[in-house]
């Protein structure tokens, strides 16, 4: 293979200006992990509420929630990417669709954000479903019973132990949320995706280039596990749930 290695390229400047090509990789970092951690956290919040109105007796609110789930299940996340910047844009108000198309700030990154989010959110409350699917029936009758309304019922006694139960595998639909992050340079997000095709087509340094960028994804998704592994630890009862990690 006739290929000529050069790692020092990282500390060279672009052809474009006096960044080096590292600058460039530091830039889509920061731009990965502040898509990533707004997803995550949107992801959290309303899965974990479309999670528990699944498991709920009114049929109309589990009804809602199954919907929002296999909307945002069912359909690619490229696909959604596209339709979030391009197409929903056209059916707002007039005047929302100017703003949205013209004025709005860091459009890209909210849409971004919005739409990952929004995805994530069906995995999360599939996840706490299940949780929630997973604890004695007679915790909710007895908390009815001792005069619990049926929203305290979840605040204080169902949802502390389903989320203890399901962090193991919230933890994979962390760590995705790092690599699904990488669709977003479709629509122009300065990732680390978007940063290596540049860098790539500026210094034609391909292998390094992705060497480079498999290591930053890796630290991120490594960071991601032991994080949440440190969650799980630090939230166990002991006698709920076994050591899974």
């Amino acid at each position: 293979m006739n290929y000529h290695w050069n790692f020092g390229i990282f500390l060279e400047q672009v052809k474009s200006g006096d960044e080096t090509y590292l600058d460039w990789l530091i830039t889509g970092l920061g731009w990965t992990l502040a898509v990533s951690l707004t997803a995550w956290l949107l992801a959290l919040c309303i899965g974990i509420a479309v999670g528990a109105l699944r498991t709920t007796p009114s049929r109309l609110l589990a009804l809602l929630a199954t919907a929002w789930v296999e909307l945002f299940r069912n359909i690619p996340l490229l696909v959604q990417m596209f339709l979030w910047f391009f197409v929903v844009p056209e059916f707002l108000p007039r005047d929302w669709s100017l703003w949205v198309k013209q004025d709005m700030p860091a459009k890209e990154f909210v849409t971004a954000a919005l739409c990952l989010g929004f995805f994530t959110s069906a995995r999360v409350a599939e996840q706490v479903r299940a949780g929630v699917g997973s604890l004695p029936r007679g915790q909710r009758d007895a908390s009815l019973a001792l005069g619990f309304t049926l929203p305290q019922t979840y605040r204080h006694v169902i949802l502390p132990q389903a989320l203890r139960i399901v962090i193991p595998p919230l933890t994979s639909e962390f760590m995705n949320v790092f690599k699904n992050s990488s669709v977003a340079f479709a629509i122009g997000v300065l990732e680390l995706t978007f940063q290596a095709r540049q860098m790539q087509e500026d210094s034609e340094q391909g292998i390094e280039t992705y060497l480079a960028v498999t290591l930053l994804y890796f630290i991120c998704a490594f960071a991601a596990n032991r994080g949440m592994a440190w969650i799980e630890a630090k939230s166990r009862v002991p006698g709920l749930i076994a050591r899974t990690g």
